[in-house]
């Protein structure tokens, strides 16, 4: 995959096992503001070597064809992700959508273009028919990302995932990609 420019020198591209350390400082410098949104995780997630496990089990998960993880760059430093997950095929065709970008770098516009990128390649290179996204019901923010890139809300999952230790209500969104 080419890197994809989406303004303010900030590219997007596919993951690569070199990014560990990268990833590792990103999340470092985000964790208190990922916290809210995210699984709770353990202190060893936060460091270089666990984030070589979680980017080799990423890698990993390409290569069967069940995920197509991202990065958002800028010069050497990862400034966010974007994450194709449990990529199903046969009659499905579909996949689930997670991505966060640094704090620093919001509201510049930068995660809509990198959404609409990655359902681009989803699209195109991986021939998905369906994205969904959920988001809990408070994150008005990633709800309006999605809007404009054009998912539809299809409704409210109860308890749909564990985020920040608990069972939490989602709002479910899905983009159809193609027919």
């Amino acid at each position: 995959m080419a890197v994809v420019h989406l303004g303010h020198e900030v590219a997007l591209r596919e993951l690569l096992r070199t990014d560990a350390a990268a990833l590792a400082d990103a999340y470092r410098t985000n964790r208190a503001r990922l916290a809210p949104w995210e699984p709770l995780r353990q202190e060893s997630f936060f460091t270089d070597s666990g984030q070589q496990s979680e980017v080799d089990a990423l890698l990993e998960d390409r290569g069967a064809g069940i995920a197509a993880p991202f990065v958002l760059v800028h010069g050497g430093r990862i400034v966010g992700r974007v994450n194709l997950s449990g990529i199903v095929r046969g009659a499905f065709q579909s996949a689930n959508l997670g991505y966060w970008i640094d704090a620093g770098y919001g509201g510049r516009g930068l995660m809509t273009a990198a959404v609409d990128a990655v359902a681009e390649i989803a699209v195109r290179d991986l021939r998905l028919h369906r994205l969904q996204a959920g988001t809990l019901l408070r994150n008005s923010a990633s709800q309006a990302v999605l809007r404009r890139c054009g998912f539809a809300e299809i409704g409210v999952a109860e308890r749909y995932l564990r985020i920040a230790g608990e069972w939490q209500d989602h709002l479910l969104f899905q983009r159809i990609l193609a027919d």
